[in-house]
């Protein structure tokens, strides 16, 4: 069995497993039912100045028939003294040695505010910092969260101000709610951030209730924006981290985050870069065991690939992943319909006379029987037909061979821009 722990910036964990900064990790009694449960670490919910928060204060957007297919939340950070949460986080830590916990904290952007909560906890003996510049919703309109991690000055500022007495790791969250998270994740680094974690959630509103016409949450009939989560935003989430792992200005480790719910996404989350996971929506849906279905996965893929460590997954995708500007143009792929596997439902035929290239004939074979057939001469390999197809290995997409010489856009737009007035265009592609 392979080995499944990790080092992320010199913090200790057993597993990659960690649950993220939000309502299960509000208290002592869940982390250490979580630690029981097979979770690696949790990063505790977010510390600071104990806020008041409303009812209601969560909803779901539910999708062709799953439930939670994202979720949305205007709840801020604990609504729990310091003192209390301290005392429980040095009780679990004290109960589970081994065992990682991450104080997130949100403060006031003052040099004086960051000092005085770092000792705090610090004192009490966690492994290391995360600093919340992510949240979007509620701390956000008082100058915290993430109208702090939209400004990347501030969030080095910040960053280093903690760093002046921060003795453990000091991880940085960052905001998706911005143009380029590589740039804000720069300066985390510029300002001393030992790792980061992304994403956090989303300015997202669940929806309108058509009925009453109130917004989904609602407060006594007054909506706001809140943070989207769940596995609606793992794509958003994925491509974020990868931007940020090939970065070289970067360059620090990455904590996963965005709608990880099976051993399946920590795999992906590992190969495009991050060095650990945090999970959130997955367990206040299905409860903290989902992670013993996370970890036999995890176990048996890696047997099964021969990895003797899970940190042999960190990064592995990260030199396949490209800008768009540097793809092969003259790489060939086109749709292959296996008629044993077809069930004739047309759907392929539909999206591709509809939204595609029209390249898939109605036909009738020899035994009289419909069949559907690709022209390849037409076929762009868009993928359409193979995505929508509801028939397991009815549709192969198959890369054809023997075509033109690898060119990309870019190399293309070297070589016309290296040419004289003497060659068109159209000649030098």
């Amino acid at each position: 069995m392979a080995d499944l722990s990790i080092d992320f910036a010199g913090i200790k964990s057993p597993n990659p497993f960690w649950l993220a900064s939000a309502p299960p990790t509000n208290t002592g009694y869940q982390v250490q039912r979580a630690f029981e449960a097979g979770w690696g670490g949790a990063v505790w919910k977010t510390l600071g100045e104990p806020v008041i928060n409303t009812s209601a204060r969560f909803a779901a957007v539910h999708f062709g028939g799953q439930r939670v297919a994202g979720f949305n939340n205007i709840e801020l950070i604990t609504d729990r003294p310091l003192e209390v949460n301290l005392k429980e986080i040095y009780e679990t830590k004290r109960r589970f040695p081994d065992h990682t916990i991450i104080a997130s904290l949100m403060v006031e952007p003052k040099r004086e505010k960051w000092h005085e909560i770092v000792k705090r906890v610090e004192a009490i003996g966690v492994d290391g910092l995360e600093l919340n510049f992510g949240c979007p919703h509620g701390m956000a309109e008082r100058g915290m969260g993430a109208a702090s991690g939209q400004q990347p000055d501030l969030v080095q500022a910040q960053t280093a101000w903690v760093k002046e007495v921060a003795t453990t790791p000091v991880i940085v969250k960052l905001t998706p709610n911005i143009t380029d998270i590589t740039v804000v994740a720069r300066h985390a680094v510029k300002g001393g951030a030992d790792a980061i974690s992304l994403i956090n959630t989303i300015n997202s509103l669940a929806g309108v209730d058509i009925h009453s016409w109130n917004t989904i949450p609602n407060v006594g009939g007054q909506g706001a924006h809140g943070g989207y989560c769940g596995p609606a935003v793992k794509p958003i989430a994925l491509s974020m981290v990868a931007e940020c792992a090939r970065d070289r200005e970067v360059g620090v480790p990455i904590s996963g985050i965005g709608g990880i719910s099976t051993w399946q996404d920590v795999v992906e989350f590992m190969l495009m870069g991050s060095t650990g996971i945090q999970v959130c929506t997955a367990v206040m849906h299905h409860g903290f065991r989902i992670v013993e279905e996370m970890i036999d996965g995890l176990n048996h893929y890696l047997d099964e690939k021969g990895l003797a460590s899970v940190t042999e997954l960190i990064g592995k995708s990260v030199p396949k992943y490209s800008n768009w500007g540097d793809l092969d143009l003259n790489y060939q792929v086109v749709a292959q319909i296996n008629e044993e596997n077809c069930i004739n439902c047309n759907k392929c035929h539909i999206a591709c006379e509809d939204a595609s290239h029209q390249c898939i004939d109605m036909l009738t074979n020899a035994e009289g029987k419909a069949i559907l057939q690709v022209r390849e001469e037409d076929c762009v390999g868009c993928n359409l037909c193979s995505i929508v197809c509801p028939a397991d290995g009815a549709i192969d997409m198959i890369a054809l061979e023997g075509g033109a010489a690898p060119m990309s856009w870019n190399q293309r737009s070297r070589i016309i821009s290296g040419v004289n007035g003497a060659y068109s265009e159209v000649e030098a592609g």
